[in-house]
């Protein structure tokens, strides 16, 4: 298997624009230019790669096609409503079944990338539209790239596929699409539906009939900070997936869980979430060969945090995670000062915390981490042959 890493990548890729909306494609702009200017796209092995759009036959595979038929018709209907459309969350916009058919079409050349050995790992930092479901848009999501690209693994002859959803917001569409496949884990660490969009993702979803044990949900308190984040991922994750065996590693990158992300309340820092990508990476080489497609996700910090989250991602995906003491250069701050005017433009690739964490043990006084990882391990891990009560485990 080549041990390169492949970036799925397209100026085009930025016309997935909904105007004025926290969804700004201005993020995936400052990505990719600090990525190239701290020289992680220029390494050895990594190939950049320009993707197709995902064509009816691949978005069909979890999309009705009565839907694609209304994603295509409303740019062109002042009046048009329905299937999610036309909302502030999902405004109507020029070009939206193209933009979108691209985004699903990248992830789509990531997967293909991995499975066939053409590549190690691969990233669309474009991608992670988790919350899109098979006949409705959602939480700024048109198409479901991360479940059209698991369909696709599926179709190549994938038998067990791991998905792991770091967005602070529930991965609902995703889980919705294959929460009846017992080929496909689906797991979603997230802050509490109680409190946060979409008001799902609770610990007794635990995959449909026939597939009991195939969805994993791990809703986290408000405030919950990297310690804490941590310690619920290793409690959860790294279990859940030995038990599975996946093949490959598709995972959303969400990086909204940051303590500066204005649509959420985590507290987590650059640095927790760098840990969470080098985490992955680990999990992927123990399990899957390495084989690993990671997309983005959401993220409304635009400058502040986004673009370093998701470069220490590409980082990490193509070799050695960066040193988070990395000074930004100063031709990415000018720009992004420019696109942004207005904006704390980040000097350095850290936000100085240690992303440290105890690990979970079922003794002692349980912290609110500690209930909502137990809530989880109770609910899911006997349907995985898994003590909820051994922490080996």
């Amino acid at each position: 298997m080549a041990d390169d890493t492949v970036v799925v990548w397209d100026d085009a890729l930025l016309g997935y624009d909904m105007g004025d909306h926290p969804l700004d494609p201005v993020r995936v702009e400052l990505t990719m230019a600090l990525a190239r200017e701290l020289g992680v796209l220029d390494r050895p092995g990594v190939r950049l790669v320009k993707p197709a759009p995902a064509d009816d036959a691949l978005l069909t595979r979890v999309h009705d096609p009565r839907y694609l038929d209304a994603v295509r018709a409303a740019p062109r209907d002042p009046l048009f409503a329905g299937f999610g459309l036309g909302t502030s969350d999902n405004p109507v916009f020029e070009g939206m079944h193209e933009s979108s058919a691209l985004i699903a079409g990248a992830s789509v050349a990531a997967a293909e990338a991995v499975w066939r050995g053409e590549a190690l790992r691969a990233v669309n930092v474009a991608g992670g539209l988790h919350h899109a479901m098979p006949a409705r848009a959602a939480g700024f999501c048109v198409y479901n790239d991360p479940a059209v690209a698991i369909a696709r693994l599926l179709d190549l002859g994938a038998e067990r596929i791991a998905y792991v959803d770091v967005d602070v917001h529930h991965g609902d569409g995703v889980q919705e699409i294959f929460y009846r496949d017992p080929r496909v884990l689906t797991v979603s660490l997230h802050e509490t539906p109680l409190a946060l969009f979409p008001g799902t993702g609770f610990p007794d979803e635990t995959g449909g009939p026939g597939a009991e044990g195939s969805a994993v949900n791990v809703p986290l308190p408000p405030g919950v900070g990297d310690a804490g984040w941590q310690r619920a991922f290793h409690a959860i994750v790294p279990s859940v997936l030995r038990a599975f065996r996946p093949q490959v590693l598709v995972t959303q990158c969400g990086a909204d869980g940051h303590r500066l992300d204005p649509l959420a309340d985590l507290h987590l820092s650059v640095d927790g979430q760098r840990a969470t990508y080098v985490a992955l990476r680990a999990l992927a080489d123990e399990l899957c060969d390495g084989r690993w497609v990671a997309t983005g996700g959401g993220g409304y910090a635009l400058v502040e945090v986004v673009p370093r989250a998701w470069t220490h991602l590409l980082a990490v995906a193509t070799g050695e995670p960066l040193d988070p003491a990395t000074l930004t250069p100063p031709g990415w701050r000018d720009l992004a000062a420019r696109r942004r005017p207005g904006h704390d433009v980040p000097l350095r690739m850290t936000d100085d915390v240690d992303p440290s964490y105890q690990p979970w043990q079922p003794s002692g006084e349980p912290t609110a981490v500690d209930r909502a990882v137990a809530a989880t391990r109770k609910a899911v891990f006997p349907l995985l042959g898994l003590d909820p009560h051994d922490p080996r485990d």
